[in-house]
């Protein structure tokens, strides 16, 4: 492919999501894959390539073992009865007595006797919960959220998202599909309740996952968009990733109604600092006290102790959390909404006109006598459902089941383990791809590491001047890198400026793929870079500045 083809090329997809141009990323790459016997090696994807493996074998140890209760209660065939509560925790001592040799059922014990020592849960009702769960022959019952599966999955989040260290009170849990479940019903339940309304100013960090952004630009919601931008850099000029003073300065204006983020962000995987989160912090206390916030903290366990707005703002933020990226989960679509007992989203229900109050006491009128007491997480998981099909709502149970085991394993020390074997599979996939490159290793405090994000005009400026910076802007489109990559080396990367970050940026998953193929896609990039230098030399370029 020519460079104008490249050039005809990347103006077709300007616009366009990166998770769509990855499509023609991928025809590219394939296409080269057959022409030679390089294998593809796609890193746009964030799905990891490891398991949380001992916590599924619980999982799995769990099903036969209530399979077994069911056929207690009726046996014919193929045809079972459904469980019972009453002795349950004592046929499952004698059950573990005999299958210790199993995958899965140490960890199992493990787990429920975990939840009966450190949260003094009722045996048989919380083995119960997981037995029947599991089996899924039950509507979820609260609708929210199990009962006592919320307890172990709110401890969960504090320690992950609190570093153990949460505020004073309690939080509601929604649990969902995903955090783009979650998000969808955010918006939607903010929308329904007139807490934001078309056209309403709304403020969202980035860069970010494309889709929160293009979700209020939607015409249902076509939100004025404010950007705040993480265009922090070091004194040596490398991005940090935080967010300047006068950027976060622009939350004092209070017609902002809310504020939406990733933290760590995505794609550079940076934690907001201890310092820029002061200054958050304060800024919205001092100046827009009636901020509401949303914030997916999905990246949040490859950080050492990370602390989330939800455990710093509690009154004003909406926490998201997905157990796909830790945990190797993406198929099964496991994620949790969780609201402090104290926020300000019912406070601006309470505030509402009484015209607004009636329009929505008709909307919840079936659910309750008394609609405007109705909190907010209750009216978004009826909404999820379009109020009418309520009694339907939730998460499915052998999901929730899933999600239960997850958490409790996590706390335990076999999850300390596992934590830091996922971050050093992230930490070392770094290290290669930059050796790979040739450059030295980003020193970014609070990186997470999941993915990194690399400027290549940045990278331009810092290593040949702004002449060169200059010759590779006005000479190429910023997805010209990516087509190469993909046409000759047969690599797939995203676009950072589809992700709202710098425009010649590209994003590199260190997730999904294995260690030597970091170091791979690194001497690709670092041969593709110097191609464009060898250009830029025959046209008669010469290195200029630092």
């Amino acid at each position: 492919m020519t460079v104008e083809e490249r050039l005809l090329l990347g103006k077709r997809y300007e616009g366009i999501s990166p998770f769509e141009f990855k499509n023609e990323l991928i025809s590219l790459a394939e296409g080269k894959q057959k022409k030679s016997a390089r294998a593809m090696l796609n890193a746009g994807r964030g799905n990891p390539n490891w398991i949380a493996a001992t916590a599924r074998e619980a999982f799995f140890a769990l099903g036969q073992f209530a399979v077994d209760e069911a056929k207690l209660t009726l046996e014919a065939g193929d045809l079972a009865g459904m469980p019972s509560r009453r002795g349950v925790f004592a046929r499952f001592e004698a059950y573990h007595a005999s299958h210790r040799d199993h995958p899965g059922m140490d960890l199992l014990a493990k787990i429920i006797t975990y939840g009966i020592h450190q949260f003094d849960f009722d045996p048989d009702d919380w083995l119960f919960e997981l037995v029947d769960g599991i089996i899924g022959d039950h509507y979820p019952v609260p609708d929210r959220m199990l009962r006592y599966t919320e307890r172990v999955v709110n401890a969960y989040l504090m320690q992950e998202l609190c570093d153990n260290k949460p505020p004073e009170g309690e939080y509601k849990l929604f649990a969902v599909e995903g955090a783009t479940a979650a998000m969808c019903y955010i918006f939607q339940s903010l929308l329904e309740n007139e807490l934001l309304a078309r056209g309403d100013r709304i403020a969202i960090m980035v860069p970010i996952f494309p889709p929160y952004v293009e979700i209020p630009h939607l015409a249902e919601y076509h939100f004025d968009i404010v950007e705040i931008h993480a265009s922090g850099t070091a004194d040596d000029g490398e991005h940090t990733w935080q967010y300047p003073a006068q950027e976060i300065d622009k939350l004092r204006d209070p017609s902002i109604r809310a504020l939406f983020l990733v933290n760590p962000s995505n794609p550079p995987s940076v934690a907001i600092d201890q310092s820029t989160m002061s200054s958050l912090i304060d800024t919205i206390k001092r100046h827009n006290p009636q901020l509401m916030i949303i914030t997916d903290d999905v990246y949040s366990t490859f950080v050492e102790h990370f602390r989330s707005l939800m455990a710093d703002l509690p009154y004003h933020t909406i926490g998201v959390y997905s157990y796909s990226k830790y945990f190797g989960v993406t198929g099964w679509r496991l994620g949790v909404i969780a609201i402090h007992e104290k926020n300000v989203f019912d406070d601006r229900l309470l505030q509402q006109t009484e015209p607004q109050k009636k329009r929505l006491n008709a909307r919840y009128s079936s659910l309750t006598t008394t609609p405007e007491q109705l909190r907010f997480i209750d009216r978004m998981v009826a909404d999820s459902r379009q109020v009418a099909l309520n009694h339907t709502a939730g998460l499915s149970t052998p999901q929730q089941v899933q999600m239960a085991l997850f958490s409790v394993f996590a706390m335990l020390p076999e999850g300390l383990s596992y934590r830091k074997q996922t971050r050093e599979i992230c930490h070392k996939r770094m290290r290669l791809l930059y050796e790979g490159l040739g450059l030295p290793l980003p020193q970014l405090p609070n990186d997470a590491d999941y993915y990194t994000q690399f400027d290549l005009a940045k990278w331009a400026v810092m290593h040949y001047g702004q002449g060169f910076a200059d010759y590779l802007t006005a000479t190429y489109s910023p997805v010209d890198i990516l087509l190469r990559l993909a046409e000759q080396s047969s690599i797939v990367l995203l676009n950072g400026g589809g992700f709202y970050g710098p425009a010649w940026s590209i994003r590199v998953s260190l997730a999904n793929l294995s260690d030597d193929d970091y170091a791979k896609i690194g001497r690709a990039l670092h041969a593709a870079l110097e191609t464009y230098v060898l250009e830029w030399r025959e046209a008669g370029g010469t290195t200029g500045g630092s």
